[in-house]
């Protein structure tokens, strides 16, 4: 891009509006001219056309015949009309019936078919305009038709339609300054409401991301929702990160706490049966204080993808099979028995892949760890609602805990003692951050089902 457009993209809406004008003005005023000199030059030849036509009668009316030859006795009155043109020089010719002149100029050629009216031709070398009048006589000693030719130079026609555009002109320049002039009024009076939505956002605190409450025209007001929709998405991560924060905070400093007693007990203890109690002890807290990190990581993955990933179109067919083949649940729970139940027509969804992954790979683990064998990976699709799931043969937590489930910090967890609880509340920020649920529910036939349900998509799916 030329630096010329970039320097013109950069310039400041009034600069480039009021150019913009300025341009349109001056192409439509190189037309206007062209229209008002045609026009000027249009109405002095019609007013300058009906001074010669008016002299022509009067002196075809002056025209008399006398013992057999015609008489003419210019009138004044028609030389006082061409008077009106006092720059101009005047020529005329009286011909006879047989082409000869009477009076005049014999060097105003005429052909000898031509007719009444007006034809345009020289006087003495300079451009003239000229009109024919013809009188008939049907007398006893007279018969044969009189022409009457007069003209005059074009100087004040010349004159009169420059007079005429130039005045049309000066009224095109005045009113295309007025245009500009207004335009750059107009345009400041729109932006007005910009500059008082950048001043309330400077005046804001920095934590302070509550929506925009301000009366704005509704091209503007476009632009409030989508900062108010940008600050909500904003407000939404600060406070994610900050719950995430806390999270870590809570969750790690028990276990961490735990691991340096027990590490100043086994440096103090003598005894080798309790030295080896106290090496089991910190290997069992060190295995879950590392499966809380993973926990958390997965938190802050969903936390960072929830409103920056792009939702795309997903099956999840896919996801429940690359969860079931991925085979970290066989190598952990070796004697744990899990199959897959696909649904046989594509499950579509529009969310972010690995989150939902994530999300899946905490109900397995919880399925796994805390269930009973059987346990499935399914996918169903029904009432336009899609779901992928984890079943286990267990009978699941008693009611009151199923209400508390995903809750953070809850006492009720049934995780809460080997583990951090936070899986459940990892899996339903994930469905409510594409716009879905987290199902808990003990089935009638037995055991207890995890489900991620959406709203089906629309559309085909990307291969």
């Amino acid at each position: 891009m030329p630096e010329s457009w970039r320097g013109l993209e950069q310039s400041s809406l009034t600069m480039r509006i009021t150019i913009s004008i300025a341009l349109l003005l001056t192409l439509g005023g190189i037309v206007l001219s062209i229209a008002a000199f045609a026009y000027g030059r249009e109405a002095a030849r019609s007013a300058y056309d009906r001074l010669l036509l008016g002299s022509a009668n009067h002196i075809a009316s002056a025209l008399t015949i006398r013992d057999g030859q015609p008489v003419l006795e210019l009138p004044v009155s028609a030389f006082e009309l061409l008077a009106l043109a006092p720059d101009d020089r005047i020529g005329y010719r009286i011909m006879n019936a047989d082409g000869t002149t009477l009076t005049g100029y014999d060097e105003i050629e005429v052909s000898a078919d031509r007719g009444d009216g007006f034809f345009d031709g020289t006087f003495f070398g300079a451009p003239a305009r000229y009109v024919i009048v013809s009188r008939r006589f049907a007398e006893r000693t007279f018969k044969g038709t009189l022409q009457v030719v007069i003209g005059h130079t074009l100087q004040a026609r010349q004159a009169l339609a420059y007079d005429i555009t130039s005045k049309a002109l000066y009224v095109l320049a005045a009113s295309g300054l007025a245009m500009v002039l207004l335009s750059v009024l107009v345009v400041r009076s729109v932006l007005r409401p910009l500059r008082r939505m950048a001043d309330g956002l400077q005046a804001r605190d920095p934590h302070d991301l509550t929506p925009l409450q301000m009366t704005v025209p509704s091209e503007t007001a476009v632009m409030i929702k989508a900062l108010n929709g940008f600050m909500a998405r904003l407000d939404r991560q600060m406070n994610s990160m900050r719950h995430l924060i806390s999270d870590t905070a809570h969750q790690l400093r028990t276990p961490v706490a735990a691991l340096k007693a027990q590490a100043e007990l086994l440096a103090d203890e003598t005894d080798p049966a309790q030295r080896e109690r106290i090496a089991k002890r910190i290997k069992d807290r060190s295995a879950g204080l590392g499966r809380l990190l993973e926990q958390l990581l997965s938190q802050a993955l969903v936390i960072h993808r929830g409103d920056s990933a792009k939702r795309e179109h997903l099956d999840l067919r896919d996801i429940a099979l690359d969860v079931f083949e991925e085979g970290d649940h066989r190598l952990l729970y070796p004697d744990m028995e899990i199959s897959l139940n696909l649904a046989d027509t594509a499950i579509p969804v529009r969310a972010d892949e690995a989150s939902i992954r994530e999300a899946m790979k905490n109900l397995l683990g919880n399925a796994v760890k805390y269930g009973s064998a059987p346990v499935e990976i399914g996918t169903s699709i029904e009432g336009g609602l899609a779901s992928v799931w984890v079943r286990d043969a267990g009978p699941g937590p008693d009611p009151d805990t199923l209400n508390s489930l995903g809750e953070r910090f809850s006492v009720k967890s049934p995780t809460r003692q080997t583990g951090s609880g936070l899986g459940l509340a990892i899996a339903h920020s994930v469905a409510i951050a594409f716009d879905g649920e987290l199902r808990l529910q003990a089935l009638d036939e037995g055991g207890f089902q995890a489900s991620l349900v959406f709203p089906q998509a629309q559309g085909e799916l990307s291969s």
